[in-house]
């Protein structure tokens, strides 16, 4: 066998391995999971929430250590 012709059939089999494993089927997006998004925009509203306590807690110490206030 030639090189092409290997790199091609390697090509080949690599385009067919690389199919996720874990899509089976297209999601329908016309009913989306309520739950899984709640949980999406809960979670993320948490997380911004501990990163503003967590940078005014962190300005605050900065201005108290360097006599600003």
């Amino acid at each position: 066998m030639s090189v092409p012709n290997l790199l091609a059939r390697s090509y080949f089999i690599h385009r067919l391995g690389s199919r996720p494993v874990f899509t089976s089927s297209k999601r329908d997006t016309a009913s989306p999971n309520w739950l899984r998004v709640g949980l999406s925009f809960g979670s993320s509203i948490f997380l911004w929430t501990l990163i503003f306590k967590q940078h005014s807690t962190d300005v605050l110490e900065y201005n108290l250590r360097n006599n600003l206030q």
